[in-house]
């Protein structure tokens, strides 16, 4: 019998097949101070007026993407929560002929600093006074404006004689009512596994750095990669022949369990035999995914008192949606049409490997009496009812969903294998909750994508005005697809127009492209563009962030795909736009 291993085992054994294979190929190493490590952390303490461009610029400029990365379920745009840590990567060196181990930062003054203010509010206690004035030159009473200081934040690249399965760590500034149980909670981390790496530590001292082992972007623990002498350049060479055998080898073991796991899924539903009835439980039978519950379908019609028409919250081309109070949580039953099979099927697939803040969960499903999908239920509504509705979106609000849609669609574009095009984005399959954030939902029609080359689409899917012009010309499908129709959305959410428009006096309906289009081409080009800005915000907005928006989406809806950004452009882009804003 096939046994089919779900995400999170098949993380674990890629993890563990690296170690295998670096710890062959480095086991005769042993690491040295010469060397240090590519990286670790630093936990930096929120204070109120730091954002994602100052952390960029406290340690290095450092991009944003390595920093969003790290605080995933942290993090969503430059907003950031006061009073909250952040872990911040940076490579640790050996310094000072191998006396310790730090990274040293450029740090440009500004009016009215000190050492001791630079230490403790620019950057956290990661360092202090006395470090800051062994480094610089400068009296502490006398810093002249605008010189660059050197600031030395320390780390840690493991202890093999304590242990090798810690090769990442933390430096943790420890604050004033913190103690050990406090810190083994907000890091995530045994109390015992701390206190093995910080001996002799009052840990209610309320100040000093802590070195706490780390965990990786999949959640585990990296091992110490050892290292010996001038051999720096052999073990490169290793290591990277060693990554691209790894990462091939891992490639074919994931992308063929995945297949497999499709084809598993895929089929136990039978296709469409022509019945005018809904397929039964016979039909469907069989099906298990994993990390969704298999819900009955008396437990679905007991939540939803029976799909009655007073729960019923939406509709769209490929199913009803209903409110559910299902298990004690707040959910949306997703009832499919019997022609949704495959939309089924791809929501299925992608939702339940597939996990990201600014992505819709999926809860579970169920496959008696018809095709049904289980969501997470959001308060309030799509942004198109938002845009469209009575009510005032701030621009700031905007800003922010605009931020929140982009790192959805940058996710499974840049951070997934394979990598997925949703193929209907568009402003009603955004979705608002209660704090109006966003999240992308109805992935019905997402593409499954195994290389980085477009594809032939042998279906027209999509939405009519959010589709680019090769999509509809050719067919050719790839990531671009997903620009195109962002673009559309950024232009909605500066004008609150439909991407369809029908203007008062004029007989044909005409794109929301176009008519931006052709605000782009005035001799004015600022004023034209104003007069498409959505008249409920008044005069409620900076101009200049506006037009850095539609510029925005101007380069997301250029004819030639290839000239259109990446997903991961246009987050850095907004994330620059949330600042100023």
């Amino acid at each position: 019998m096939m046994i089919f291993l779900n995400l999170q085992r098949r993380r674990s054994i890629i993890i563990l097949v690296l170690i295998y294979f670096f710890s062959n190929f480095t086991s005769s190493y042993s690491s040295s101070c010469k060397n240090g490590c590519d990286l670790a952390l630093a936990s930096l303490f929120i204070w109120p007026e730091t954002n994602l461009p100052i952390i960029s610029q406290l340690f290095d400029n450092v991009s944003y993407n390595d920093i969003l990365d790290w605080n995933i379920n942290h993090i969503t745009s430059t907003f950031i929560l006061t009073e909250s840590k952040v872990n911040v990567p940076f490579r640790c060196d050996c310094l000072n002929n191998g006396e310790f181990l730090g990274h040293v930062f450029p740090y440009n003054v500004s009016a009215n600093d000190t050492y001791d203010l630079i230490a403790t509010r620019r950057y956290s206690s990661l360092t202090n006074k006395e470090l800051l004035m062994r480094d610089n030159r400068y009296p502490d009473s006398n810093i002249p404006d605008h010189v660059t200081l050197n600031v030395t934040v320390n780390c840690s690249c493991g202890n093999k004689d304590v242990s090798n399965d810690y090769g990442l760590f933390i430096t943790y500034p420890m604050r004033p009512g913190e103690n050990l149980s406090s810190i083994a909670l907000a890091t995530n981390t045994s109390s015992r596994l701390i206190e093995m790496y910080n001996p002799m530590v009052n840990f209610s001292a309320g100040s000093g750095l802590l070195y706490i082992p780390g965990r990786d972007k999949l959640g585990n623990y990296p091992p110490i990669l050892t290292r010996k002498g001038s051999s720096g350049k052999t073990i490169a060479a290793i290591v990277v022949a060693a990554i691209a055998g790894v990462s091939l080898l891992v490639g074919i073991i994931y992308v063929g369990a995945y297949r497999k796991k499709e084809q598993r899924v895929a089929a136990n539903i039978p296709a469409s035999s022509g019945q005018s009835h809904p397929p039964g439980p016979a039909d469907l039978s069989g099906i298990h995914v994993d990390k969704s519950v298999d819900f009955s379908y008396e437990e679905l019609a007991e939540s939803t008192d029976n799909f009655s028409i007073s729960n019923k919250i939406g509709e769209g081309g490929f199913g009803a949606v209903y409110y559910a109070e299902l298990r004690g949580k707040k959910a949306a039953i997703k009832r499919m049409n019997r022609e949704g099979r495959t939309e089924f099927l791809a929501e299925l697939k992608i939702l339940t490997c597939v996990h990201h803040l600014n992505l819709v969960s999926l809860i579970g499903y169920c496959v008696e009496r018809s095709l049904f999908l289980v969501y997470e239920f959001i308060e309030n509504g799509n942004l198109s009812q938002h845009l469209r509705g009575e009510e005032v979106l701030t621009w700031s609000t905007r800003v922010q969903i605009a931020m929140d849609s982009a790192r959805g669609l940058e996710y499974i574009h840049e951070h997934t294998v394979p990598f997925y095009i949703h193929r209907d984005v568009k402003s009603a399959n955004i979705l608002i909750n209660k704090n109006f954030h966003a999240k992308i939902g109805d992935f019905g029609l997402a593409k499954l994508v195994e290389s980085g080359n477009p594809t032939l689409n042998t279906r027209f899917m999509g939405t009519f005005g959010y589709m680019p012009p090769e999509y509809g010309h050719s067919g050719v499908v790839s990531r671009k697809v997903d620009v195109y129709a962002f673009g559309v959305v950024l232009y909605e959410l500066i004008s609150s127009k439909e991407a369809i428009v029908k203007e008062d006096g004029v007989d044909e309906a005409r794109s929301l492209v176009a008519l931006f289009h052709e605000a782009h081409s005035h001799p004015n080009q600022i004023e034209a563009i104003s007069r498409l800005i959505d008249p409920k915000l008044r005069d409620d907005y900076p101009l200049d962030s506006v037009y850095k928006m539609a510029q925005l989406a101007k380069a997301c809806t250029v004819i030639k795909p290839e000239m259109r950004p990446t997903m991961k452009s246009v987050v850095v882009a907004l994330m620059a736009l949330s600042s100023s804003t």
